[in-house]
């Protein structure tokens, strides 16, 4: 990981005269999974968006590898699904062959909802759809805001193992792929990331590389990052 596919050089986003995120500089480089932890309410989504293109900073400047943003793919907290088509059609609809998607939704555990429409899924089934939704779709850079928050824990440990491989397989096919994942999970943090950005009231306190490291040496550094005054 040698070149920053994204780049944020002092980015600020206000609302309402606060400063949801303030003065961020981070480079986001191609082929990583970069995991932005924080707590609710501490500008992760905002940051995001603005990686999504979806609201433009007040601040700062985004710079791009050669130039051009890439393109995006996003699985959102909220499913977003669309109420009239099927899982499969969201899925095709979003730009995925119709083979790759079926057995995407068979790899999320949810071949026998393909045909279903989104009022017929629970809460969890329509945040995988939309994860599924979000791997269908053409992308270089993958942005998941908390995308399994619904699930319970042994589901999200599955699902969170499925984003890797998915990404990896994507990556060793098409290209290298990236990735940021937003969590306030310390467990999902360590489970996924090449690195950890903490994210605490709008303002990037921490980066920690995350591969290779000692797991509880790491994630007593991250508690003490999200807590600390």
């Amino acid at each position: 990981m040698t070149e920053a596919l994204i780049s944020l050089k002092n980015v600020t986003k206000i609302y309402d005269g606060k400063a949801v995120i303030g003065g961020v500089s981070l480079d986001i480089f191609r082929g990583e999974i970069l995991c932005v932890l924080g707590e609710s309410g501490g500008g992760k989504t905002t940051l995001l968006n603005v990686l999504a293109g979806l609201i433009s900073p007040d601040g700062g400047k985004i710079i791009y590898a050669g130039g051009a943003a890439p393109k995006v793919s996003y699985a959102f907290q909220e499913a977003s699904l669309l109420p009239n088509l099927t899982a499969l059609k969201n899925m095709t609809f979003a730009g995925g062959k119709k083979t790759a998607c079926e057995t995407l939704l068979a790899r999320a555990e949810l071949s026998d909802k393909a045909g279903k429409r989104p009022f017929a899924l629970s809460g969890g089934e329509k945040q995988r759809v939309a994860f599924c939704r979000a791997f269908a779709a053409p992308f270089e850079l993958l942005l998941a805001d908390e995308p399994f928050s619904a699930l319970d824990i042994a589901l999200r440990e599955r699902m969170i193992a499925l984003f890797a491989d998915l990404l990896r397989e994507r990556g060793g096919t098409e290209g290298a792929k990236t990735a940021v994942f937003v969590t306030h999970s310390v467990k999902e943090a360590l489970s996924l990331a090449d690195r950890v950005a903490v994210l605490r009231s709008g303002k990037l306190v921490k980066m920690f590389a995350a591969r290779g490291q000692d797991k509880e040496k790491l994630r007593a550094e991250l508690i003490a990052a999200l807590t600390e005054e």
